[in-house]
């Protein structure tokens, strides 16, 4: 028999191994020879070359090959949904033995072999061992294999990596993402764009926007060492196409045979979304695995520059690839809408038209928290096409079949498609009056709003005529965001003498509040403790941040996720109920259509506030005109 009988090709199964071709039972006069040389070629059809050998080199050739394909098999299941990375499970105190042993106890029979890794939770079988099983082989072989790199099972592209949001907040929730171990510990993180820049210099641009979770803190330095080590950079130059290639190709050779997934985050200008989207979907998709893209908003200008966005990004990508990413929608209060929804008995029978009286909806932002707004845009575009009207859909949508998040967003487009067209008469826009433009950084062009108050209507059995009221501004001299709701007055109260002269300080609510301390409110009416019948109202508060509000509260004392690493979480996951799907940013689109028009071709003026003030006076007159009163504590 050949001994060349034993080399079999590397892509070749393990099975293949018969008893004929690498049995084991060569000459024993080969078996004095030593193993002198070995090469090791990293592409996939080429062979093992093994010179000198006998039954024992036979024998090492087989553990060795049995190892590479276990792991090679194993670097396609390195994520879990929603849960961390398992570990590598070392179970047997040899994993490698020393040359120092004996040379027949290296090549013991196949019963003296034990399972040296259990990984994922793999058992797979293959002849006499079980592959996950690592054979005792020499040092002699593995000390060779260390330059022998794994490929990466899924990459990340930051376009756009050298601006502001991916240094502040998308490179750091990558960061979060990795450390906390929802991140496949092979990962390739890729930073795209037209600076001339090393990976040296990138990573030393991120490092400083890096920190640990302040739950964790365990090995910081070491994890975040690891993380900037998978970070590269790609200069994509001024022609899209070449660098697109350039990038795949990079993506390639960290990939190796991996079957690996691809996200690109586009955090790029309006202007420059669709021509690099493209550029993705023809030069940079994953060969064999997913690809996702990841678009920041607003989604267009209006609803015919958003269609044509939209069949753009759908003529390269299915809608299932993308994700239009609104980081306010990755907040805690917009997850724990359907949950207290669905999950407690206490709302769902009151949650329709018989019971709440209105819906607010509060997104207010101070002097020092007030955000630069892109010129052109404005709050509406900015703010109450994506964040806003998601929220309502989420408080408004009947009971989905599933937690699936096509199930979720087909609940949510027919609430999109229900709400009535926003009429004119029943918006408020304000802009603030700002003396020095120096003065808070923001750049305003005569029309674009920086305050938007209105009254939405649901056409539908569950909620008509409930007022959905929103209020929506910068530059405000309260920073809030919360969602208010207001049960209506109790029929025939026995009480309402003793309420007080206004019978809506009687009402009960149910408030979500995000910020400026995230907590859940129900005001609930209370007798004033002594001889009097005098009722109060109340709060039963769950304050998260609270140890004190509840026995409970020790369990909410972990540091709240970024909206970023959550949404990020998500696409990873294939989560897609918080992304707006096409039929979504059309919908709402149309609901706004009559007032942009109002603004576009009637030059509307918006009402002047003090910028750090109340915002317009016409917003209360809008609250009274519905009979709502003001929410202003």
């Amino acid at each position: 028999m050949s001994l060349s009988n034993c080399l079999l090709p590397f892509s070749q199964s393990a099975t293949a191994l018969s008893s004929s071709a690498c049995s084991c039972h060569l000459a024993s006069s080969f078996s004095n020879f030593p193993v002198s040389t070995y090469y090791y070629s990293s592409s996939r059809n080429e062979s093992l070359v093994l010179n000198g050998g006998g039954s024992n080199l036979c024998r090492r050739f087989c553990g060795l090959k049995l190892w590479f394909l276990r792991s090679l098999n194993l670097r396609q299941g390195s994520h879990r949904k929603h849960k961390p990375l398992t570990e590598l499970k070392t179970r047997s105190e040899h994993t490698f033995l020393s040359d120092k042993q004996g040379f027949s106890e290296e090549t013991g029979a196949a019963a003296d072999l034990r399972p040296e890794e259990n990984f994922l939770e793999t058992d797979l079988v293959d002849g006499s061992h079980t592959v996950g099983d690592l054979p005792s082989v020499s040092k002699q072989f593995l000390d060779g294999l260390s330059d022998v790199q794994r490929g990466a099972s899924l990459c990340i592209a930051v376009v756009g990596a050298t601006g502001e949001l991916a240094r502040r907040k998308i490179f750091p929730a990558l960061f979060a993402l990795y450390y906390s171990g929802y991140l496949p510990e092979d990962v390739g993180i890729f930073g795209f764009s037209r600076k001339n820049l090393t990976d040296e210099d990138l990573r030393s641009i991120i490092a400083s926007t890096l920190t640990c979770r302040v739950d964790h803190q365990e090995n910081c330095g070491d994890k975040m060492d690891a993380f900037l080590s998978k970070t590269y950079y790609i200069n994509g130059g001024y022609d899209n196409r070449d660098g697109m290639s350039r990038l795949h190709e990079r993506m390639k050779q960290i990939e190796g045979d991996s079957k690996a997934n691809r996200i690109f985050y586009l955090s790029v200008p309006q202007e420059a979304l669709v021509d690099v989207a493209c550029t993705i979907g023809d030069k940079a998709q994953a060969p064999r695995g997913w690809t996702r893209i990841i678009v920041e908003k607003p989604f267009g200008f209006n609803s015919n520059s958003s269609h044509q966005l939209t069949n753009s990004l759908l003529s390269k990508f299915e809608e299932k690839q993308i994700y239009r990413i609104d980081h306010m929608l990755g907040r805690n209060l917009i997850e724990n809408l359907t949950v207290l929804r669905f999950s407690n008995l206490v709302f769902e029978p009151l949650w329709n038209r018989t019971y709440i009286r209105n819906v607010q909806v509060i997104l207010s932002e101070s002097i020092a928290e007030t955000e630069k707004y892109s010129d052109g845009y404005g709050i509406i575009r900015d703010i109450v096409h994506s964040h806003i009207l998601q929220t309502i859909a989420l408080l408004a949508m009947e009971p989905p079949i599933s937690l699936d998040g096509e199930d979720i967003r087909n609940e949510k487009v027919k609430v999109l498609r229900s709400i009535r067209k926003l009429d004119p008469g029943d918006a408020i826009l304000g802009q603030y009056k700002s003396s020095s433009r120096e003065k808070n950084g923001v750049t305003l062009n005569g029309v674009d709003p920086t305050y938007c108050a209105a009254a939405l209507f649901i056409d539908n059995a569950r909620w008509d005529g409930v007022p959905f009221l929103l209020r929506v501004g910068t530059g405000l001299n309260k920073h809030r965001v919360e969602i208010r709701v207001q049960f209506r007055h109790v029929p025939g109260n026995i009480y309402r003498e003793n309420i007080g002269i206004n019978i809506d300080l009687g009402t009960n609510e149910l408030i979500l509040r995000d910020e400026p301390e995230e907590a859940i409110l129900v005001k609930i009416n209370n007798k004033v403790p002594g001889l009097g019948h005098q009722l109060d109202a109340s709060e039963l508060n769950l304050l998260y941040k609270d140890r004190q509000a509840m026995l409970f509260s020790s369990m909410y004392s972990t540091e709240v996720p970024d909206s970023y690493e959550h949404l990020i979480h998500d696409v990873i996951d294939g989560d897609n109920h918080l992304f707006m799907r096409s039929d979504e940013v059309a919908a709402a689109w149309n609901i706004l259509s009559p007032i942009l028009e109002e603004i576009d071709k009637h030059h509307t003026a918006p009402e002047l506030y003090e910028f750090g003030g109340r915002g317009p006076v016409g917003a209360y007159y809008l609250w009274a005109k519905h009979g709502v009163p003001w929410a202003d504590d």
